[in-house]
């Protein structure tokens, strides 16, 4: 039997240990914590699906549209290997026995995990598709310590803004709801990086795992024909980030009373963060998260252009199949979408 490339289990061992420890709180706010986490969940799908416009396509309330998970910062670096191993499942075939050895699953988990315990304090909130229950919903992870954390550092209300990062969340379980086909769409299209690797860049592939957790130096060992497949993965990207970034402020305060304020503080902490200098830069371009960050800001700016040409529905055509997804070139000029789409 093949084993993976990564020790899955050495990796999110490793985060676990790593990950820093949250803010402290006494067992009363934290349990208040975690049950509005899980609280705000189904309502956030309801306000959320009626913001967008989608709906699951095999008829299920939005209610019900993701399992909800309330984790700490060990539990979703633990489902991100998760993640990862079954989106990873292709490089198995393609590195081989030969140079896949204990050590080097063990020296790939190593990198990995050290990569998402850096991560697990910045993540919010997480829609993970790809390993759905045998219902076929997808997880929605909510990072507990983090959530309480930001919500301190920004002074913010706290039930406003618990709600406010599961509207961004549910927005992407209803994207993949309403497209059940995105979810393949994305992990064939990922998949499709792997391929073409010949015997001497194998190991090059192998040393890249994290850097490919990390968003984005992977484009040191892509061919030509890769890249043009990884740009067009992260418009896929960008759109779905930009339109949930859009939905969780569209519902407007009547839903999320302070949401304007929410929104300004949280935009000014992530400039903040974007212009920090020194070991915080190094670290920020290690991560992906500038990368990350411009995909969000990217993506709204299509989102709301679209929709001021075309209206909701029409943007949701995004939704109908892959050929309707956004080029790369697209997201940066959002008529040339319409044009090609609506005519």
């Amino acid at each position: 039997m093949e084993q993976p490339p990564v020790d899955w289990d050495a990796a999110a061992k490793v985060a676990g240990r790593l990950a820093p420890p949250g803010p402290r709180a006494d067992r009363a706010e934290l349990e208040e914590l975690v049950a509005g986490l899980r609280g705000v969940a189904a309502p956030a799908a309801e306000h959320a699906s009626a913001s967008t416009g989608l709906v699951p396509a095999d008829g299920r309330a939005p209610a019900d549209v993701s399992r909800v998970l309330v984790v700490d910062r060990p539990g979703w670096a633990r489902a991100n290997t998760q993640m990862f191993a079954t989106m990873a499942e292709p490089l198995s075939a393609i590195i081989g026995d030969k140079r896949n050895t204990a050590a080097s699953r063990l020296a790939a988990a190593t990198q990995v995990g050290g990569v998402l315990a850096l991560l697990a304090g910045k993540v919010l909130g997480q829609f993970d598709p790809f390993t759905a229950g045998p219902d076929g919903r997808g997880r929605l992870l909510l990072v507990a310590p983090n959530v309480l954390h930001l919500e301190r550092t920004l002074r913010v209300d706290p039930a406003d803004f618990r709600l406010w990062v599961a509207l961004h969340e549910q927005t992407h379980a209803l994207q993949f709801a309403a497209a059940p086909w995105l979810a393949d769409h994305l992990r064939t299209r990922s998949a499709s990086l792997l391929h073409d690797f010949d015997e001497d860049r194998r190991s090059e592939l192998v040393a890249s795992v994290a850097n490919v957790l990390r968003g984005g130096s992977v484009l040191d060992v892509l061919s030509d024909e890769q890249r043009v497949v990884f740009e067009e993965v992260g418009a896929v990207m960008a759109l779905l980030e930009g339109h949930a970034d859009v939905a969780m402020d569209e519902v407007g305060p009547a839903v999320v009373p302070t949401v304007a304020t929410i929104r300004k503080k949280f935009e000014a902490k992530r400039d903040e963060g974007a212009s920090a200098g020194g070991g915080q830069r190094v670290l920020r371009r290690l991560l992906g998260l500038d990368t990350k960050l411009a995909q969000y800001r990217d993506g709204a700016a299509f989102v709301r252009a679209v929709q001021e040409r075309v209206g909701r529905d029409g943007f949701n055509a995004v939704f109908a199949s892959p050929e309707n997804l956004p080029r790369a070139t697209e997201i940066a000029d959002p008529a040339t979408w319409v044009a090609r789409v609506h005519g």
